[in-house]
């Protein structure tokens, strides 16, 4: 989440006026993460948050929104998209396509505890168990084909080291295929800061706008890798233990999944390492944006190597 397009408080004053949300008493822009605008938004009939999209256009949006509006009627719990007067969850403000969603109760945690992981790995699960109804289908935008493809754009601001890990890392994932593996709808972005904490329950998932149609335990892996990782890129064995727990409690692991888990983690820190790249050596300009250190997930990356099949957790 960043402020990219400014959206002045006249402005969203009149913008409510399409909606039955009260009148504006507070707008504050929202600095963390890197790809939307968003705005905190408090009226005289409760919170809510904004968002306008930067990249995605109105006619890429209904899979996002509404696969949010279907996992909150089916009890998960995230943002449920709210519909303006004429009916439409997707609207438009300062030229950018724009919905506004429930405040959730909760704030993301800094270091989990291992009864927050398993509360984390059990709602994933669930999500994955109510995604299976829903009928959007979307190809993941930042797969395999995506990061081989910023790979190559990127090798040439990496020293020489670097540059031969990233390179013999999308080298060994092209050289893997997990069709045969369970999919359906993932989050695919499920970090801390996307998800609001209320003591050891989840309040809430947010921002689903790299959602999409890919393997499940890649979903597992992306979060287990941000919410149970060391500073120097290993893995808190406790928390990776209870969160592999207590998604297994709501949908248990096949063998494939198993046997494949080690190049899912993998791949999931190397998806992250080269967005993470490709936003800090290829930043879109903003009027508050926030960078993340691309080093994150290139030790953890190196961790998952070196410790080849032997953490499984499960």
């Amino acid at each position: 989440m960043s402020v990219f397009t400014t959206v002045a408080p006249d402005d969203l004053r009149i913008w409510l006026k399409r909606y039955s949300l009260g009148d504006l008493v507070e707008l504050r822009g929202i600095a963390e993460g890197v790809t939307n605008t968003n705005y905190a938004v408090t009226t005289t009939q409760g919170r809510y948050v904004l968002t306008l999209f930067e990249t995605l256009q109105a006619s890429e949006l209904p899979f996002y929104v509404n696969l949010m509006a279907h996992l909150a009627h089916h009890g998960i719990a995230c943002a449920s998209p709210i519909a303006n007067l004429r009916d439409e969850m997707i609207d438009q403000l300062n030229g950018r396509p724009t919905i506004i969603v429930n405040w959730l109760e909760g704030a993301p945690v800094e270091v989990p505890s291992a009864a927050q992981c398993h509360a984390l790995g059990a709602m994933l699960a669930q999500m994955h168990r109510a995604g299976e109804t829903y009928a959007g289908r979307m190809r993941n935008p930042r797969g395999p084909s995506w990061w081989g493809g910023a790979a190559t754009q990127l090798y040439g601001y990496l020293n020489a080291a670097d540059a031969s890990q990233l390179r013999a890392e999308v080298g060994l994932q092209a050289r893997h295929r997990f069709d045969h593996l369970p999919s359906g709808v993932i989050h695919a972005d499920l970090f801390r800061d996307n998800v609001l904490m209320a003591g050891e329950h989840i309040g809430g998932f947010i921002d689903f706008y790299y959602a999409c149609n890919d393997v499940l335990i890649f979903d597992l892996a992306i979060s287990l890798n941000d919410w149970c990782s060391l500073p120097d890129g290993a893995i808190d064995e406790a928390r990776a233990q209870a969160i592999c727990t207590g998604y297994q409690t709501v949908r248990p692991l096949n063998q494939a999944e198993k046997d494949s888990w080690n190049h899912m983690l993998r791949a999931a820190a190397l998806r992250f390492w080269v967005s993470r790249l490709w936003d800090w050596h290829k930043p879109q300009t903003g009027e508050l944006t926030y960078r993340k250190d691309p080093a994150v997930f290139q030790r953890i990356l190196a961790h998952h190597a070196a410790d080849g099949d032997s953490a499984r957790w499960f």
